[in-house]
């Protein structure tokens, strides 16, 4: 049985994703005039929030298995692996992102080396 504190934290979730559903449809129906009803929007919040709590439970599964208490994001990748655009984007982000912290971590190495050696040339 879940408790109070938890069901309390779900309910509040799910507000918050009903009203975010609900500024993307009307921000969408006014650009393409047409009309979405409230029963629309909150049978898609609550679509869209059972397949957010359905992907946590498949992540957290895929990183349990193997061993961690942390998703990561070979475990994202796993989850993608069946649609092979959305993979694909994931791993481009992913590789992107590793990319630009290498070449941050090479300038601030740089950077500390000059600073080093910036004094009287010596280490």
């Amino acid at each position: 049985m879940p408790d109070v504190e938890d069901e309390e934290t779900r309910e509040a979730l799910k507000q918050a994703l009903w009203f975010s559903v609900g500024k993307i449809v009307d921000e969408q129906t006014i650009a393409r005039r047409i009309n979405a009803t409230p029963q629309f929007i909150g049978a898609l919040a609550e679509m869209v929030f059972t397949q957010v709590e359905n992907v946590a439970k498949d992540l957290e599964t895929f990183s349990r298995h193997a061993g961690r208490t942390t998703i990561t994001t070979d475990d994202v990748l796993l989850l993608a692996r069946r649609n092979e655009d959305l993979h694909d984007m994931i791993k481009d982000f992913i590789d992107n992102q590793k990319a630009e912290k290498a070449e941050r971590a090479a300038a601030a190495g740089k950077s500390a080396k000059g600073r080093a050696t910036g004094r009287g040339g010596r280490k």
